[in-house]
């Protein structure tokens, strides 16, 4: 008889270790989750903070593109700004046309400008880049010299052949590119014969470095 009331206290024992045990574990999963909640909603609003200082330029350089009449496509998310062929080159030339060199003698000491107007814009802008765009016609080689070509011939023309006050500044943030068709409409578009001034942000690098952080 002992021994079954001492045997059933034993596995009382156990039961009550094993529940402790269970309430551990669960306490500990419990205190993870709401870590973890907390670590993402603070890289949340890290990500929020690191987006002011890029829609502030963005709105910048709209603003100033539409104070002086320069009439471009902005992207309002981007800040890229498109070119359309027609406007910098004949079609399949890779040589600025006389439109084409005024066009750039107007728009780039604004472009500039706007990006050296005050230091955060300087420090927020980590990099320019000029990219040469074609539509799908034609082959990928092909395509692909020509885009980067065109670039070059903006790039070179900008510092080349053109003065203006943050020349020498931009001339350490920029550099020309070949995208080819790589954006282009399956079909034959005109549109997508364009070059674009992209701007690599320093806020979207560093985003990149806190979700990278936070997974």
């Amino acid at each position: 008889m002992d021994d079954f009331i001492r045997g059933e206290i034993d596995a009382e024992i156990i039961e009550d270790d094993d529940s402790s045990i269970y309430l551990s574990i669960g306490d500990l999963m419990s205190g993870l989750l709401m870590f973890f909640a907390l670590l993402f909603i603070t890289a949340l609003l890290q990500l929020a903070q690191k987006d002011v200082p890029k829609r502030v330029v963005i709105g910048n350089v709209v603003g100033q593109m539409k104070s002086n009449h320069i009439n471009v496509k902005v992207n309002p998310e981007t800040g890229d700004i498109s070119i359309q062929e027609s406007i910098l080159f004949a079609k399949g030339s890779t040589e600025l046309k006389p439109e084409g060199k005024a066009f750039l003698r107007s728009f780039i000491p604004v472009y500039s400008g706007v990006i050296f107007s005050k230091k955060e814009f300087e420090q927020e802008i980590s990099r320019v880049v000029i990219e040469g765009h074609t539509s799908s016609d034609g082959d990928d080689k092909t395509n692909l010299q020509l885009s980067l070509l065109r670039s070059s011939s903006v790039y070179n023309y900008i510092f080349y052949e053109m003065n203006f006050p943050t020349k020498t500044p931009l001339s350490q943030k920029i550099l020309a590119a070949g995208r080819g068709e790589i954006e282009s409409d399956k079909y034959d578009n005109p549109g997508d014969r364009k070059v674009v001034f992209r701007f690599q942000f320093r806020s979207d690098e560093l985003k990149k470095d806190i979700v990278k952080t936070s997974l």
